[in-house]
């Protein structure tokens, strides 16, 4: 098996190829393909502070492989590489209607880096996507509604609290873009955008958050009182919005 870094930021490309030579050089019959998800194919991507994400597809589970990737894990890991999905086609096949958003968002962002691709065809069931946004973000209101209430009006808490949730919630937001029947794009602030065309919601805190998170910039808690009512109406609007999407 060959290796394609073409598509990967350079940095990206130089952190992750000697980890993904020294399992290929070791395991590469057992291997079905080899996928780079996530910031280092976008603009996204910091090279101080991005990690590089991979899927492993393997033929057959094998947990001799997990050892190999156990013990590489502390070498490669002060590269930013991070522990990979290990995944084999079977295994895809049958979780596609349980996680349709971790997949809806394999298929949109993923370079396919060695072996046959079989991310790029996914066939996400709407419904199952419909289900997992709502389950989603109704977690996302009672972790809002805690996070608040455990800061105790701390503003240093509060903006961690918040600026570490508002990039995993990139892929869940994806997803309800779709359902909206638009198409999502690669780079996270975009994705604020263009789900408040969607939606037709307000979602400016959201992009508030996701400011703080990028530039370090510093809120007064009067401030962040103010960002965390927004945010936390936009949810609620979202929630509503998915639910009456027709079941």
């Amino acid at each position: 098996m060959t290796l394609s870094l073409e598509k990967l930021k350079p940095v990206a490309a130089k952190n992750i190829k000697p980890f993904l030579d020294e399992i290929l050089d070791k395991y590469h019959a057992k291997i079905h393909s080899i996928y780079i998800t996530g910031t280092a194919i976008t603009d996204d991507f910091n090279e101080k502070t991005s990690d590089v994400n991979s899927v492993i597809v393997l033929r057959e589970m094998d947990i001799k492989f997990l050892e190999l990737l156990s013990l590489l894990g502390k070498k490669y890991s002060r590269q930013k590489v991070a522990a990979p999905l290990i995944m084999t086609p079977e295994y895809i096949k049958t979780s596609l209607d349980v996680f349709p958003i971790e997949f809806l968002n394999f298929k949109l962002i993923h370079a396919i880096v060695s072996g046959e691709d079989i991310l790029e065809n996914l066939e996400i069931g709407r419904m199952d996507l419909r289900q997992q946004c709502e389950r989603e973000l109704k977690v996302m209101l009672i972790s809002l509604r805690q996070g608040y209430i455990s800061s105790l009006g701390d503003r240093k808490i509060l903006t961690e609290g918040l600026a570490k949730h508002i990039t995993g919630y990139m892929p869940l937001f994806r997803g309800i873009i779709v359902l909206l029947g638009k198409q999502p794009p690669e780079r996270q602030n975009d994705v604020i955008q263009v789900l408040s065309k969607a939606a037709k919601i307000n979602t400016d805190a959201f992009t508030k958050i996701f400011r703080v998170k990028q530039e370090k910039i510093k809120l007064s808690i009067q401030e962040l009182n103010v960002i965390f009512e927004d945010y936390y109406t936009a949810t609620e609007k979202l929630v509503r919005i998915v639910d009456e999407i027709e079941k």
